[in-house]
């Protein structure tokens, strides 16, 4: 197993059909300690229970700062350690670049980029202190492309930012043994494109990618635990592609 006994901070982990849901079962798999935050403790803790004892779950708006640093204190306090965040918080919203009003641009920003910022700047005091961690970012091919399938381009910018933030992490916590990398996943069946995506739509986007089908949240949380753990000890600052190949160029 290749978490035994690591402290494992996952947001935005409670939806059933998402990423970081995947990525709390798959890592709980290798023998983690897993902590699931959300925003909703009540579904926080159904989560965590539901991949089994041992784990914790706790309410965590990842856009208040103070709230961050609770989380992580309860942790902490409860744990003795933080050996893992996976950045994995975050919306999206299709529209147009003239569509996008003010409250539309908070809203995306907050809780993609700033909820990276506030989340990680409360684990790593922790992580310095035991000269170890590893942290993912979750970006997205949006940024990279300029543009997804629902993100509009404030969610492009979002997580255009989250790959600049992470690889300035990378560079300046380097030297204390703490790691951050990104992944930038393509087009994931998740609840958040549930409904949206008919047959059509599917086979037209399939078509254009390589390997010829769209992603599932496995196929991200596995990238989640390569980066979590000592098989990638001396990766860091990278982003690793989860798309099938739909960013070849």
């Amino acid at each position: 197993m290749l978490l035994t006994d690591k402290v494992c901070l996952i947001t935005g982990a409670a939806s059933l059909r998402g990423i970081g849901r995947a990525t709390a079962k798959l890592f709980a798999q290798h023998g983690a300690k897993v902590v699931i935050l959300d925003l909703d403790a009540g579904q926080a803790e159904a989560a965590a229970r539901e991949i089994g004892e041992g784990h914790l779950g706790l309410a965590c708006n990842v856009t208040d700062k103070a709230a961050c640093q609770a989380a992580a204190d309860e942790v902490v306090s409860r744990l003795g350690r933080i050996d893992v965040l996976v950045n994995n918080a975050g919306i999206t919203q299709p529209l147009k670049f003239m569509e996008i009003e003010p409250g539309n641009y908070d809203a995306v920003l907050d809780v993609n980029l700033r909820g990276t910022l506030y989340m990680s700047q409360a684990v790593v005091p922790q992580m310095r202190k035991q000269k170890s961690g590893s942290i993912v970012c979750m970006s997205s091919v949006s940024a990279q492309r300029g543009g997804g399938i629902f993100g509009g381009p404030h969610y492009s910018a979002a997580k255009g930012g989250v790959l600049g933030l992470g690889k300035a992490m990378a560079r300046e916590l380097g030297p204390d043994t703490v790691r951050v990398n990104s992944i930038t996943p393509g087009l994931i069946q998740t609840d958040i494109t549930a409904g949206k995506l008919t047959d059509e739509l599917k086979g037209e986007i399939a078509r254009g990618i390589p390997l010829g089908r769209l992603g599932v949240a496995d196929d991200v949380a596995n990238a989640c635990l390569f980066l979590a753990s000592d098989l990638s000890s001396y990766i860091t600052g990278a982003v690793i592609d989860v798309n099938g190949g739909m960013l070849i160029h």
